[in-house]
Parts: structure tokens; sequence; C-alpha cells
């Protein structure tokens, strides 16, 4: 259900409560008085005061228990229904001590209000009374309601959160086990035939015998499997840490920096809520970013630039190193999974060499509504 029909829910009952309590007042036998209009007038006002219960309760709580209190003192006699209904909302939102003692004190004000009211009425006969105006036993069963409202919604949270937090911990737990079956299984193999390949292409150079090509082929690709392996395990057991957002991304850049590479980085803009799968992705686009320029670009400097434009989240890291836009670029795993992530998130990236030199990353996610 929208928070706009729980609101226009609120509203009708609440008219129909203000409705049924003027009707109520009209009809009531009591004692003619000018003042009979003001209380009119506060039996509607407190009638419609529940309407906001969910967003102020203890307002709702007071302003109730004045009404009542103000109409029955000028003679109107109606039971405070609006009153009990505050009650309820009150100890359902977690107020309970408020709501307490805000029904001690009533029970001792109203017959002062009710001995007020012109008539003639005793100060044993205003007790009396008050029992019948706060009917005593619907104030306790609203209390009650509230509460037992209350613990119903908490146990369903911690059941939720229960639920969320189990089926977390079960993904950890798959994601360490596909981590250990990869290093077990593949982690060994890659490095015997990197190692090996090194040492055939050193010997080859020793004793000044031509290396072949596919030797060649064969060391890169051991190197660049034994990478692209590490950095996979390394995500794999990232995912056990808090997660890194928008926020770690200075983190990056002086890590960049402590390296050897001049990286800079400019935020622009005012960042309003960021939906979590987003910042995430934003700091993996950056991380990968600076990662591949440390590993192949050549570079000597990058920049990082993150745009908060209205609706979207900008980001664009470019280097100055020896791409060109006449060499094609091979995505590898760290760009392939750059570009799911966007795409998954409904945006765009651009990853290619740059015109004067160097390459660039640029990505747009669009930013909704805060997950």
């Amino acid at each position: 259900m929208s928070t706009a029909r729980i609101r226009l829910g609120d509203g009708l009952i609440a008219v129909g409560v203000a409705a049924a309590l003027l009707v109520a007042g009209l009809y009531a036998h009591h004692p003619a008085t000018s003042l009979a209009p003001l209380g009119y007038a506060l039996l509607v006002i407190g009638g419609l005061a529940p309407a906001a219960y969910r967003r102020a309760p203890v307002t709702v709580l007071v302003v109730t228990g004045l009404c009542a209190l103000g109409y029955q003192a000028v003679g109107v006699d109606v039971p405070a229904v609006a009153y009990l209904l505050a009650v309820y909302a009150a100890v359902r939102a977690g107020h309970r001590l408020i709501a307490v003692v805000s029904a001690v004190l009533m029970v001792c004000v109203l017959p002062v209000a009710i001995l007020a009211a012109p008539g003639d009425l005793a100060v044993g006969e205003a007790i009396t009374h008050t029992r019948d105006v706060l009917q005593i036993a619907w104030l306790i069963a609203a209390g009650a309601a509230g509460e037992a409202l209350r613990q119903a919604e908490r146990r369903a949270e911690e059941a939720e959160r229960t639920r969320e937090e189990t089926a977390r911990r079960r993904a950890d737990e798959e994601r360490l086990h596909i981590a250990r079956e990869l290093h077990d299984s593949l982690t060994h193999q890659i490095s015997v035939i990197k190692v090996q390949a090194e040492v055939a292409v050193h010997l080859a150079g020793k004793r000044g015998e031509q290396v072949p090509d596919a030797l060649l082929v064969i060391r890169d690709a051991g190197r660049e499997a034994a990478r692209e392996l590490r950095a996979t395990l390394e995500a794999l057991r990232d995912d056990q840490n808090p997660p890194h957002g928008l926020d770690d991304v200075p983190d990056l850049v002086r890590r960049a920096r402590a390296a050897g590479l001049d990286a800079t980085l400019t935020i622009e803009g005012e960042r309003d809520d960021v939906p979590v799968a987003t910042d995430r992705t934003g700091y993996r686009i950056v991380q990968e970013s600076l990662t591949n320029i440390a590993r192949h670009a050549a570079a000597e400097t990058a920049s990082v630039r993150i745009g908060y434009r209205p609706g979207t989240l900008e980001i664009r890291v470019d280097d100055d190193g020896t791409a060109t836009p006449d060499t094609a670029p091979v995505p590898g795993v760290g760009l392939l999974g750059m570009r799911e992530r966007v795409t998954a998130l409904g945006g765009h990236l651009r990853a290619a060499p740059r015109s004067e030199g160097g390459f660039t990353v640029h990505a747009e996610l669009p930013v909704g509504p805060a997950s």
C-alpha cells in the first residue's frame, strides 16, 4: 500500500470520527450554554487530529486530550473517542510511557473539567461520569491493542531481518567456497605454466637461441591469467568486508599516487541520496580503471571526475597512457565486469582510447530513490 493511500485512509477515518462526534454532540442532552459552539468546534478538531497519528502520535495525543477536556468543560457531553484512538496510536508507535502518563492525567483532570461545565453535578457524580466519558475499559483495551500490534510488527521486522542476514551469510559462504575452489584448482596449475614458460624463455635467451613466438605467447598468457585470477579471488573475498562506496574513492586516488601515478580527483555537484548499488558500482568503476592504468597503460597521469547531476551520477577516468584511437581495445575481465554492472543499473559505459592519446572510461548511472 502506498503512503498516499495510507494518508487518504487516515484522513477518511478522521473525517468519520469527527462527523460522528459532532452528531453525538448535537443530539446530546446538555444544559444550554453560549459556549456550545466552541464545544462543537473542539469536537471537530479533536476528531480530525488522528489523521496525523502516523507522523506525530504524541502531538495527536495531546491535541485530542485537550479537546476532550475543553468540550467537556463547556458542557458538550460526548465520550472521548478520538482520545482513545490517540492512545492506541501512541502506544503502537512505542510511546508507552507518554501514553500511560497522559491517561493518568486525563483520569485526574477530567472530573475537574466536568465540574466546570454548566450544571449542578456533585464531586462523586463527576468522578462517576468520568468513567463514562473516558470509557476506562476501552482506554485499557486501546493501549493493549496498540502494544500487541507494535510487538507483532516488531517480530515481523525481526523475522525479515533474520531472513536477509541468513541469505547474506549463505551468499558469503558460497563466495568463499568458490574462491577456495578456484584457488585450489587453478592457481597451482597456472603458476606452474607461467613459471615453466618463463624458465624456458630465460634459458633460451641465455643460450642465445631465438625464443619461439608460441612460447612468448604462453608466458604472457600465463602472467595475464594469474593477474586476472588473483583479481577475481580478491573480488570474491572482498565482499566479506564492509562494502566500499563513493566516499572511499579518495583512498583509491591516494593509493594510486603512492604507487607513483600522478592521480587527481575532482567532484562536481552536490551529492543527494545515491542508491547503495549505484554507490558501490561507482567505486568499482574507479577502482578497476585505476588498476588497469597501473597494469597496462604505462601512464604518468590520471584524472578521476565524479559529477552529481540531476538524476544522474557521472564518472570519468582519463589517463595519458599509450592507447591510441587506431588501436582497438581488447576487453578484459575487468572491463566486461564493469560494463555488466553499469548495464544492470540501466546506465551507459564508454571505454575507449582518447583522440589525444591515452584511455577514457566514462559511465553514466541513473540515480533514483535510495535503496
